[in-house]
């Protein structure tokens, strides 16, 4: 465990099935599950399969969004929000990159407008792979054309 690659409370992640080519995500080990705000949520039947439609953010500084993204929904959940408050949420599954690993996680879709990650990492998404020390942030790299946006926020 020792040969874990250190990483902060906050750090940059790729979601490159989403189109995602940066976003600001605060690793969370108080949440069991991963979590992303989308936009236009809705939800379809397809060859006896459930599937979600819903847009990201391609660049979360500028809101600039992505086109619709389809995904299978693996699963849906009861899921307590940051309020406490049971949601239930879709879940898919994606890759996801934090430096130089990259790997497949499960993330709910969720609205996160009012919060000021877009997007948690959990606990099942980070362990095995990673220490993380609370008291650090950006160790793997900030994204240089949003620095004085991420700054702002």
């Amino acid at each position: 465990m020792s040969n874990l690659p250190l990483i902060g409370w906050r750090e940059w992640l790729t979601l490159p099935e989403l189109g995602v080519d940066q976003v600001k995500a605060k690793i969370d080990t108080g949440a069991r599950s991963s979590a992303l705000h989308v936009l236009n949520l809705d939800f379809f039947e397809r060859d006896g399969q459930s599937w979600a439609t819903f847009q990201v953010f391609e660049n979360y500084a500028t809101r600039q969004s992505t086109d619709a993204v389809e995904m299978i929904l693996t699963d849906q959940r009861h899921i307590k929000n940051s309020g406490g408050q049971i949601e239930y949420r879709p879940i898919v599954r994606t890759a996801v990159t934090l430096g130089r690993q990259s790997w497949d996680i499960e993330l709910s879709l969720t609205t996160r407008e009012s919060m000021r990650f877009p997007m948690l990492l959990g606990r099942q998404a980070v362990r095995g792979r990673f220490w993380v020390d609370p008291g650090r942030s950006f160790l793997h790299g900030s994204i240089p054309s949003l620095r004085q946006s991420s700054s702002a926020r």
